[in-house]
């Protein structure tokens, strides 16, 4: 295995649309597990420590009811043993109102009830004796003479312990069954979810190589509906480009065949010529058809390039000054102009025409509209470019004194090599189709009307029109 090119970008791995999202539905549930298990073994701490607390409550009012009757003096236990009847060891105390020890277990602490009210309500409280957390209960008694006394009670908290972690076991242990259950069920659920995007990819997989036509949305899930809609798209824009090829091939071999058979004639009788002149009458002949072969080749790439753009992508678009390709198309095309003895004239503003576009297929436009003017205005005529700004357009003109297209055919010189009969020119018919692709391209219209500045009933002229928009203004720095 050849290792990776020093700087070169790893390779990115694959992303799993089934792992992704089954990561997204388990990751939180494994994460919030824990959270669960804690709160519920609070939650049993809270449930564990009622019963406790009111068993305490009840054996802190049976002592008191003794020591009401009896005096300052508790019942006969050992600290630490169990009183009767009751099944958990107990400590108590009892104290005088000044806080002195009367009787019962010295280790509970004294506390700052002795300072309270004293009413006959039970309270509660946690308190560490001698490394040991007990819960203590506590009230004042009223024996039948004297001050009132401090009575405590207190039992440990293993107990409760012991019943919160009983409870919790009960809740917890089988969670370590339920949640791979769940874990499955989830990974089964997800895996039949996405068997209509498997059924999917199927159908496509199936269609033949020149099936293009869209995938019916209504066999898709809701929620991929916008993919197949983007896939669709895409069909429909490769048929086009599809269609658009097959049509350039045939037109090409079609436009290019008499042309082709022309130069084959032409070479052939110049091969059988053995009089100098008549042979160099031949070449030029020749020349002259690959001249014109060669232009319409150039046309048909510029058509098939227009075409295939089916829309300029952001990239390919700038802000352009159109003066320039105008200029830049003007100056190629004026030794043609000169070599018909045309006046070429160019008017534009002095600012600059911002439109959003394509430099190149501009130039071509314009190229073509020239190319045009000049081959269909006789000698000593006038071609004119004007170019103005309009409100939200940038407006070009293209104007001649030559024949001019009758207004019933206006519209069908746009369709490739359609050619006005009568005219003595024998070009390729594809000048105007590539001009109103481009302008489609950039969102222009184009227009054809006489020019009203020819004078002649005879050559009623040409007048080109293309309103592109106007480009935003580039915001300040």
């Amino acid at each position: 295995m050849s290792a990776a090119a020093p700087g070169a970008p790893a390779a990115r791995r694959q992303r799993s649309l089934f792992g992704e999202i089954l990561d997204w539905m388990l990751v939180p549930l494994l994460l919030v597990w824990p959270v669960a298990i804690g709160i519920t073994f609070l939650v049993a701490q809270a449930i564990a420590t009622r019963p406790f607390d009111q068993g305490l409550e009840r054996r802190l009012g049976v002592i008191a009811a003794w020591v009401h009757s009896s005096g300052a003096s508790l019942p006969r236990l050992a600290p630490g043993a169990s009183g009767p009847g009751q099944p958990r060891p107990l400590l108590m105390q009892l104290r005088s109102e000044s806080g002195q020890l009367l009787a019962g277990d010295p280790r509970l602490p004294a506390h700052a009830a002795l300072a309270w009210p004293r009413d006959d309500a039970t309270h509660l409280r946690d308190a560490d004796v001698g490394g040991r957390a007990l819960r203590i209960a506590w009230r004042w008694v009223q024996p039948p003479r004297g001050a009132p006394l401090l009575l405590q009670v207190a039992e440990g908290l293993r107990q409760r312990a012991n019943l919160a972690r009983t409870i919790v076991q009960g809740v917890i242990l089988p969670q370590f069954v339920i949640v791979p259950i769940s874990i499955l069920l989830v990974w089964f659920g997800l895996g039949q979810g996405i068997i209509p995007l498997d059924e999917l990819q199927a159908r496509i997989r199936r269609r033949r190589p020149d099936d293009l036509s869209p995938i019916d949305q209504r066999e898709a899930p809701e929620e991929i509906a916008p993919l197949v809609d983007s896939i669709n798209g895409l069909f429909s824009r490769l048929e086009h480009s599809i269609h658009t090829r097959k049509r350039f091939v045939a037109d090409a071999a079609h436009q290019l065949k008499t042309p082709l058979a022309g130069l084959r004639m032409q070479a052939e009788l110049a091969q059988r010529q053995t009089d100098p002149e008549e042979l160099r009458t031949s070449l030029r002949q020749i020349e002259v058809s690959v001249v014109r072969t060669t232009r319409m080749v150039n046309q048909l790439l510029a058509l098939a390039r227009a075409e295939n753009q089916a829309l300029l992508t952001q990239q390919e678009r700038a802000r352009i000054d159109l003066r320039l390709p105008v200029r830049e198309a003007m100056q190629e095309l004026a030794p043609l102009a000169l070599a018909r003895t045309l006046d070429l004239e160019f008017d534009a503003p002095e600012q600059a025409l911002w439109v959003d576009g394509n430099a190149t297929m501009l130039q071509e436009m314009a190229k073509n509209l020239l190319d045009n003017a000049i081959a269909y205005t006789p000698p000593r005529g006038r071609v004119a470019v004007r170019l103005r700004q309009l409100e939200q357009q940038v407006l070009l003109q293209v104007e001649d004194t030559g024949l001019g297209i009758a207004r019933a055919e206006r519209e069908l010189v746009f369709r490739p090599f359609y050619r006005v009969l009568g005219t003595g020119h024998d070009g390729s018919g594809l000048g105007l189709s590539i001009v109103r692709e481009i302008a489609r391209q950039h969102g222009a219209a184009v227009g054809l009307d006489d020019n009203p500045l020819s004078g002649d009933p005879e050559h009623p002229g040409l007048v080109v029109s293309v309103q592109l928009p106007l480009a935003a203004e580039e915001p300040s720095a």
